[in-house]
């Protein structure tokens, strides 16, 4: 595994790790490498420092104090993600693993039709696209604690 610091089109930086140098060209060649702040799939590799750790109380700042652009940017991603997440759990069925059958229900008419929520796998989704199942895949974050 090897960790790269990458930047987007509209100067964005961030991090992705990948399996090694050229699973970096594959994936940013076919449009799969995505920016977490503004979604543009034009990316490419930043110039890396030499990674030094740091303490835990200085996260989210840069080395001299002040606050850090991309700690806020990635806070304020986090933000949205979450609240989208909050919206579909309240206003959607959780049909677990059973997505694309419910789906599939909704779609040819067998049950009343209502937005839903749950598991897919990446075989399951390719087969709903192909019968023309309008869905949307959504990044979920782990729920916290805190």
């Amino acid at each position: 595994m090897i960790l790269f610091d990458l930047k987007c089109a509209k100067d964005h930086v961030f991090e992705a790790w990948f399996k090694d140098g050229d699973s970096f060209t594959v994936q940013s060649k076919t449009g799969k490498i995505l920016c977490p702040v503004c979604a543009t799939r034009d990316i490419t590799k930043a110039p890396m420092a030499p990674r030094l750790a740091r303490r835990r109380a200085g996260e989210g700042r840069s080395s001299n104090g002040t606050p850090d652009p991309e700690a806020e940017h990635i806070a304020a991603a986090k933000q949205v993600i979450e609240a989208l997440q909050h919206k579909v759990e309240e206003n959607c069925d959780y049909v677990g693993e059973n997505f694309a059958e419910e789906a599939r229900k909704i779609h040819y008419g067998e049950v009343e039709k209502r937005g839903i929520y749950g598991e897919a796998t990446d075989m399951e989704a390719g087969d709903l696209e192909d019968e023309g199942i309008e869905f949307h895949r959504l990044p979920r974050l782990p729920k916290s604690d805190a």
